[in-house]
This record gives C-alpha cells, structure tokens and sequence, in this order.
C-alpha cells in the first residue's frame, strides 16, 4: 500500500501565504502588554469589567472563565486555532498529525519550536510542521533526518512552499546531529533525557544546553519549546510566554500562568478533561498547555471574538 501523502494547495504566490496570520516572533512589545503595569491597578481590581463590543458596535457577551477554559478543552474550538489550509487537509486526508491538535515527543516539540520560531507566518508554519511529520516524510526521530540529510529536509520544505527553506533544512540537519551527539542517548532517543538528567532538571539550565547546541533556537523557540514541553516536564509548570499572555488577555483569562492554574485547580472537577492521559498531575499539566495553545493559535489567527461569542451560551456566531 502506498503511503497517503499530504497533498497542498496549488502554487503560485498566493500558495505561500495560505492567509495572512501573524508569526510566533513578533515583536514582544505587543504581547508584553498582558503584564498588568503598576498604574492600573485600581482598574484591574474592578469587580465588573465593561462589556466588549463587536465590530458592529453590538455589545457582546463575556463568557465566564470556566465556559470559556471547557471551550478551548473541547474540540469545537480547535478550527478556530488552525490555518485555513489545515481544516483543508484534515479535511481531505482524514487522520493527520498537526500541531494543533496532536501529542509529540519532546523531540518532535523541538523541531517545531526551531520552525515556528523563524520569520514565517504561522499557516507556513504549521504547514511544514505537518509536511514533515506525515507521510511520505515522517522526520519523526532524529535518525530518520540523519539518514535522509540535507537533500530530504530541502525536499521536503520545498513541497511544504514554505520561506527560508535552505536555512530551515540546514538547521534540522543539525539539529538530528546535535541530539544524537549532545542532547540524547543516540540519534533514535526523542525523548532528551540526557538534557534533563544533565541539568538536574532546571528548566534555566536546560534552556542554555539547548541553545548552545540547537542552532536558530533563541529565546522564541526556547518559549515555544517550553510552553509546550511541560506537558512532559514537569519542571516547567507552569510556564507562559508574554505571546500567550497577550492571548489570554484578549480572551477575558487570567494574564499570568499562577493565576491560570490556580483557576484550574479549583475548577478542575468542572472540567471537560477526556481524552487527558496520565495521573492528575500529568492530567492537569495537559489540560493546562492545551488551554495554552488553543489560545496562542486563537491569537494568532484573530479569531479572540468568534470564540467569545461561541463560548458564551446562547449567542450564535455570525
């Protein structure tokens, strides 16, 4: 049987940019702006906050915290966090792993991190993510990268259309070489151990054994590693980046990843929780990064009021 191959959108210019969303690198200045400055204090502390309004000067309905963290729990809310390219191809192709919606190694977390951390759209790259970890490519170990060199990661960013594509092949070369002499126990080893058993599982060591040898990990790739990974290390937990911060914000949650858990902690038997493997730690850390992710990609998407207004029971969205 033939291996089922992603298929992607036709070429041309506008088959590059599948749609026009914002990329995981962009300037902090705008996220940092979900760190509650000193000076507004009083307006924080406010029992009642004004109601939003819409585009169409409508006020619109805030949904309360636990709605809202049981929405992005569910998988109604998934399409709101995905390009419209990958609704496509799940579409089409029925089972495929994406980041929004699948379960990885750390490995597999770390090779994600280095291409979303580039100057790319998140549809690109999300795109190549899901070029690379399906059929026919399947780079879901570093030896699989080392086997294939260069010319199967320039293969496959060139049928992912992405941008950067000789710099992006060139750093997951390196970074398969940099696990299996480096950061793992070989080039099958995907779960990076050796990082933590070498660190003494300090999340600040570890960020600087990864970016002394993963080349192209900077601080946005460690912050896309790390908000992700503590689902598996639990050292991290928990960990937001200013990006989420900035999402959370906007959705109406609490703005510090404190904050966030404690909410969960005290609601968690009010949780939708199925499909959560592991014990209640493991179980509450998962909840916590998919909450994470399903709001960076609302974010970055720009759709914070369509999934106020879906969440919030009784309103229909336009």
């Amino acid at each position: 049987m033939q291996p089922k191959k992603v298929d992607m959108p036709a070429k041309g210019a506008e088959a590059d940019k599948p749609h026009e969303t914002k990329p995981e690198h962009e300037a902090k200045s705008k996220a940092t702006s979900a760190v509650p400055s000193k000076r507004k204090t009083k307006s924080n502390n406010t029992a009642a906050k004004a109601p939003r309004r819409s585009a169409r000067g409508a006020t619109q309905a805030q949904p309360d915290p636990v709605t809202l963290i049981n929405y992005l729990l569910s998988k109604e809310s998934l399409d709101s966090c995905r390009p419209k390219d990958e609704i496509e191809d799940v579409k089409i192709h029925g089972h495929l792993r994406t980041y929004s919606s699948s379960t990885f190694s750390p490995f597999e977390e770390l090779m994600c991190a280095v291409i979303l951390s580039r100057p790319i759209s998140h549809g690109l790259g999300l795109r190549s993510i899901r070029t690379l970890l399906n059929d026919p490519y399947n780079c879901t170990t570093p030896k699989k990268i080392r086997d294939g060199g260069f010319d199967l990661m320039i293969k496959a960013v060139n049928e992912a259309r992405t941008q950067h594509r000789q710099k992006t092949a060139e750093e997951l070369v390196i970074l398969a070489d940099a696990i299996a002499e480096h950061l793992g126990n070989g080039d099958e080893d995907v779960n990076l151990e050796r990082v933590r058993r070498e660190c003494d599982h300090e999340w600040e060591k570890e960020k600087e054994m990864l970016k002394k040898h993963v080349k192209g990990l900077g601080k946005t790739g460690l912050d896309i590693f790390g908000r992700r990974v503590q689902a598996q290390w639990p050292e991290l937990y928990p960990f937001a980046d200013q990006r989420t911060l900035s999402g959370l914000q906007k959705l109406g949650l609490p703005s510090t990843a404190e904050k966030l858990k404690k909410l969960l902690d005290q609601h968690w038997t009010a949780l939708s929780i199925e499909g959560f493997e592991g014990n209640e730690d493991e179980k509450k850390r998962r909840a916590f990064v998919q909450v994470l992710e399903r709001t960076t990609g609302i974010d970055l998407e720009g759709n914070a009021d369509r999934v106020r207004a879906e969440a919030t029971p009784g309103t229909e969205n336009d």
